[in-house]
């Protein structure tokens, strides 16, 4: 079975100028309800892997599938979050794990009439991050910690089919993050969207996700395919046993010599 995502021989050039390629043959699948994470040295691509997955920067060769139609623009059923978490400062916790539903429809459409069980479910899911209480909350009275567990909750209200992660945790300090990918580990396990995470730290790709994809320095393509084996649910302890121990050095290994070839 084809995957849900699907890129086949995908190159990105920003302009006529060769130098500006930022893709380079680049391909990979991934299943529906697969948690995948992409690494690579800095500059390599990842985020603008993240672009032409979505259907915001139009592939210049190649093509890129999410379920099983042909990108040709940006997709609506796709969650995103990002390194800073964009709350929108006037509005409460509440009110922004909904916008999403006043845009994308068929939401946009209902919440008029269905109010009351749209904010019962921004409710669970905000409890199921241990937000409970902080619903009536502005973005400021919470830590980043807590906003980007909110961010979460933002990108998964409508249900995407698919959620997309660049660096969500990466301005956080390390116990913070560890706490929230136990977060993200919960929120996946219930909904089970297909992910791909975007990130640099080679411990929370292996704790989080299904597979490791790893990109060379720019041009980016992905030249490891990794599986991780660890069962779920996940302990932050399983991130310290040999396998993971020794994948994490495979990975480290991988973009170290990625590194030392782009320099040569």
């Amino acid at each position: 079975m084809a995957g849900f995502v699907q890129l086949n021989n995908v190159s990105l050039m920003y302009s006529a100028d060769a130098t500006a390629l930022a893709l380079h043959r680049t391909s990979f699948e991934v299943g529906q309800g697969e948690f995948v994470a992409v690494v690579g040295p800095s500059g390599c691509g990842k985020s603008t892997l993240m672009k032409v997955v979505t259907g915001l920067w139009p592939a210049t060769v190649g093509n890129v599938i999410v379920g099983n139609k042909p990108v040709s623009g940006p997709l609506n059923f796709v969650g995103m979050a990002f390194q800073n978490s964009s709350l929108l400062p006037w509005r409460t916790i509440l009110q922004n794990v909904m916008l999403p539903l006043e845009i994308v429809e068929p939401h946009a459409s209902r919440l008029r009439k269905e109010r009351v069980a749209y904010e019962a479910k921004a409710r669970d899911l905000l409890a199921l991050v241990g937000l409970k209480g902080y619903e009536d909350k502005q973005p400021w009275q919470l830590s980043g910690g807590m906003q980007q567990r909110a961010q979460l909750c933002r990108a998964l209200i409508h249900q995407p089919s698919l959620l997309m992660l660049d660096e969500p945790f990466g301005a956080l300090d390390m116990f913070t993050r560890e706490e929230l990918w136990l977060a993200l580990q919960d929120l996946w396990l219930a909904r089970r969207p297909t992910v791909i995470l975007v990130t640099h730290d080679l411990r929370e790709a292996v704790f989080l996700a299904d597979r490791v994809l790893v990109m060379c320095a720019r041009p980016g393509r992905i030249i490891l395919d990794r599986q991780v084996s660890n069962t779920r649910p996940r302990a932050l302890s399983s991130t310290y046993n040999p396998e993971s121990v020794a994948l994490v050095q495979e990975l480290r290994d991988q973009i170290s010599a990625a590194r030392a070839n782009a320099a040569a």
